[in-house]
């Protein structure tokens, strides 16, 4: 194997050409399909349809389409590929369909199509063609497609470019198995051929079972990739079948019970609905081969491919489709909002040429082209809940519904983590959504997702010590104690219909001052604000004191700040026990200009509560 030039991602000779190589088809088009040629083509042949410059968008409006199975829930890799597929078709004023892809009825899981409809349509997908709302060129569910399949499978057979296979599944197993013991590749040894085509018929006409398979050209086609340019298998693979016993890479097309194969299914549906590009990802490169000749087969010109990078995980494992955590759903059901999720998927491969990576659907049609990356992406969620808080902040400006049904999805979720009571007790006589929307119009802590901020207001839920501990103040600043005391009971005496944030912000910028020369203003703002989320919630570090005391309530605010403030009496007693031993108390008139000291320095409080109480 020969390795691209990207270092994080390969694609094996088998599947990606040499550019130095020359080409030389093996097949020219017939009425039917191709037909043996010796002669050289030019590279406008090379596929078969016109080549791309990367990055560039066609000039005519593009017909694409998004083909998913119903066995599963759809994960972050199929959304990308939809939003491409999309982007491209709006961008070109072209048309996006949607096809459902249900012939493997054993891997069918029922409900996952009407999830499928909701995810595409939660996200802003919404296809122009396609179940529930039609078109000119249904069916749009394979599984009511099964006479076109057969009528086109009767032409491949007519030009003898597909043959019945009667073998039985224990002969391929053996045949099978013996090539797995000699390390050779496997393959199909074209027993069946030597059947006529009457005696095949006739066979089939009598119910004996079979499969129809492709009979591979000895040259596989390559093709232009927009992406990754000229790629394909070439002539080397098809030798390498042909080592000891001669087999064959001829691709089942038609099962035993009738239905088709994904790639008989697949090239036939987007040739009937006029499909022009098809954006999918890497690991179908492998296939493209075969799906071009069999387009070719039948005369007929294959759609433009273009193969994005594989998802994988920062640690360059491939994203599993299995795992809940890709899945839509589970985006949705976290709460993440659907521009942020179609944002990320966006920038999964694909770069823009914006200062920034905030970009609306709209905006995303405006901006995208063909400029993806050929290199494997590591998907770091860090960048999805960076676009999440900035789209939920936008909805949370604009008080829209979408606001408001993050304020009930929050409201949820403290109720699920906290319980009923504990919840009933916090907001007192205040509804739990004026609560939850006072919280996040006030900034108070950043939101992503409900489950994440409901963890994060823990400190606001969390029950009081029984035994406060001590205030952390260095010994130097014992003698401030009381200017503490003094400032946290004047932010008490606000009234409770006053009790909003703005009105404690600006009392606490008058407090900022220093009381006194002993400390510096911004020591002093320093301790303060320590001391006020200390009491407030319990740690000197935190959100800001203004917000956590109009979201936590006059009640609440009025019972903590007594409580820490009778704590911080017995610290300022302890400490100051020894040296009133020593120097005796100074008496009545030292005491009475620290009141008056005390009372100037908080006279615009407790001029208010005089004002309060006439």
């Amino acid at each position: 194997m020969k390795a691209t030039p990207s270092s994080s991602h390969w694609i094996c000779n088998s599947c990606r050409a040499t550019p130095r190589r020359t080409y030389r088809p093996a097949f020219k088009h017939s009425a039917f399909g191709l037909t043996r040629k010796s002669s050289t083509t030019s590279t406008a042949l090379y596929n078969g349809t016109p080549i791309h410059t990367r990055g560039v968008l066609p000039d005519s409006p593009a017909r694409t389409r998004f083909a998913p199975s119903p066995t599963g829930n759809l994960h972050l890799g199929s959304i990308r590929t939809a939003l491409y597929n999309y982007l491209l078709a709006k961008a070109t004023k072209g048309q996006f369909l949607l096809r459902i892809e249900d012939t493997d009825a054993k891997r069918t899981i029922p409900g996952a199509e009407d999830r499928l409809y909701e995810d595409l349509r939660w996200a802003g997908l919404q296809w122009d063609e396609g179940p529930l709302v039609g078109g000119s060129y249904g069916p749009y569910r394979q599984s009511e497609r099964l006479g076109i399949y057969k009528s086109h499978i009767q032409r491949l057979l007519d030009a003898e470019f597909a043959y019945r296979c009667f073998c039985t599944p224990e002969r391929i197993d053996e045949l099978n198995r013996r090539r797995h013991e000699k390390g050779l590749l496997l393959g199909y040894d074209r027993k069946c051929t030597h059947l006529s085509k009457a005696e095949a018929a006739e066979k089939a006409h009598a119910g004996e079972a079979h499969v129809v398979r492709f009979l591979s050209p000895s040259v596989w086609p390559r093709y232009y990739d927009w992406v990754f340019g000229k790629s394909g298998h070439g002539l080397h693979r098809g030798m390498r079948l042909l080592v000891d016993e001669p087999v064959y890479e001829d691709t089942i097309l038609i099962k035993s019970d009738g239905y088709p194969t994904y790639h008989w299914a697949n090239i036939c549906d987007d040739h009937d609905m006029q499909i022009t590009h098809v954006v999918r990802g890497s690991e179908w490169m492998t296939s493209t081969s075969l799906h071009v000749a069999l387009h070719r087969s039948l005369g007929w010109i294959p759609p433009t491919y273009a193969h994005v990078p594989l998802l994988t995980s920062e640690q360059g494992q491939k994203l599993s489709k299995r795992t809940q955590d890709t899945d839509v759903a589970t985006f949705r059901a976290n709460g993440y909002s659907p521009e942020a999720l179609i944002n990320f998927a966006a920038l999964l491969g694909w770069s823009h040429q914006e200062k920034k990576d905030f970009m609306d659907l709209q905006r995303l049609t405006e901006l995208f082209d063909m400029k993806i990356t050929r290199g494997n992406v590591k998907v770091s969620f860090k960048k999805l809940k960076h676009l999440q808080v900035h789209y939920a902040r936008r909805h949370i400006e604009a008080g829209d519904d979408i606001f408001q049904q993050i304020v009930g999805d929050v409201a949820l979720a403290l109720v699920n983590k906290y319980g009923a009571q504990r919840i009933l007790t916090f907001t007192g006589d205040r509804q739990l959504r004026d609560v939850v929307a006072s919280m996040l119009r006030l900034r108070f802590l950043t939101y992503d997702t409900p489950a994440d901020y409901a963890d994060n207001l823990c400190i606001l839920f969390k029950d009081p010590p029984e035994v406060m501990p001590d205030f952390p103040i260095a010994p130097e600043h014992i003698h401030l104690v009381h200017y503490l005391q003094i400032a946290a009971t004047a932010l008490t005496l606000v009234p409770k219909e006053q009790w909003t944030d703005s009105v404690h912000h600006a009392n606490l910028t008058e407090l900022e001052t220093r009381p006194d020369h002993t400390i510096s203003t911004t020591d002093w703002k320093k301790l303060l604000y320590q001391y006020l989320r200390w009491a407030v919630l319990g740690q000197k570090d935190g959100p800001a004191v203004s917000q956590c005391m109009e979201i936590l309530g006059r009640e609440t605010c009025l019972a903590r700040i007594q409580q820490a403030n009778t704590k911080l009496r017995e610290m300022e007693l302890r400490e100051a026990q020894p040296v009133l031993e020593q120097q005796g108390w100074k008496g009545d008139v030292d005491g009475k200009r620290r009141a008056e000291k005390d009372y100037n320095w908080t006279s615009y409080a407790l001029q208010q509560d005089k004002e309060n109480r006439r």
